[in-house]
Parts: structure tokens; sequence; C-alpha cells
């Protein structure tokens, strides 16, 4: 279950008229705090991440499921199964045998996935496989949000 103020900080994201990707961030965000406190590990950055994810779609964020071919079709399922949850707005309570099991599970994973170095090789990574014209894009549209921003202060 989400902190009150992930989600608070989700929706003001939503009302700024910020994409669904940045509003998701928040919920990555909480998770990655999680282990930095030790509330629970993580096998990967990747994992962390994938749970923040999760977590968004089931709090309603418009964050549709990734493509099929990118990813497996297991976390497909998942993401899918999230996204219509989350979309529904109906509240289904997690199973307390499950949610005791992934708590313990997840007990069990180091804490390396939150490093700064372990945050920043996921990145980089990220990067690499996104095209230069891809990452051009994206550099252009930071600017020009900052130009906004900047104009509007």
């Amino acid at each position: 279950m989400p902190e009150k103020k992930t989600i608070e900080r989700a929706r003001a994201d939503k009302r700024a008229g910020k994409s669904s990707s940045t509003q998701a961030g928040e919920f990555v965000r909480e998770e990655i705090h999680h282990i930095r406190e030790g509330k629970h590990g993580a096998r990967s950055t990747k994992q962390a991440i994938a749970i923040g994810l999760s977590k968004a779609r089931k709090a309603g964020v418009d964050l549709p499921p990734p493509e099929e071919g990118t990813v497996s079709s297991g976390t497909r399922r998942s993401a899918q199964r999230a996204y219509r949850q989350g979309q529904s707005g109906a509240h289904e309570d997690p199973s307390p045998a499950r949610s005791r099991a992934t708590r313990r599970a997840l007990k069990r994973e180091g804490r390396r996935a939150a490093t700064s170095g372990a945050l920043a090789r996921q990145a980089k990574g990220a990067a690499r496989r996104r095209t230069a014209t891809e990452r051009s894009a994206s550099a252009r549209k930071a600017a020009r949000s900052r130009a906004r921003r900047k104009g509007s202060s």
C-alpha cells in the first residue's frame, strides 16, 4: 500500500499536467526509500522499479502496460492486471497470506539495489538502449519544459 504522501505527490504531478511516467516516478522513489531505510530489499534495481510501477498502476496512474515483445509475457500480464485494477477504481484487498509471503521474500533480499551506484548503472543502461534520436528528443523536450518553467516564474 503506497503512503498517503506518495499518492498526494503523484496527484499534484497530474494536476500540474506532468506525464504519467513522472507521476509513477513518485511510487518508484518511495520504493527506493523503503529499501534504503531497511523496510525490505530487492534482488535488483530493476525489481525495485517494477514494484514501484506496479503500485502506481494499482493506484490509478494512467500508465499502460509495456508493448508486446518488449518484456516477458508474465511481466506484461502482471502489468495488465495492475493497470485494469487501477483504472476500474475498485479497491481489491490483497490476500494476507500472499502479502506476508511477499514481504518475507523481499526482507531476505539485499539492500544494494537502492545504492546510488546501482541506480546510476540502471539509468545508464536504460539510456544506452535508447537510440540517439530518442535521447535527443528527450533532451529537447526537457529544455522546452525548463524554458517554460523559467518563463512562468
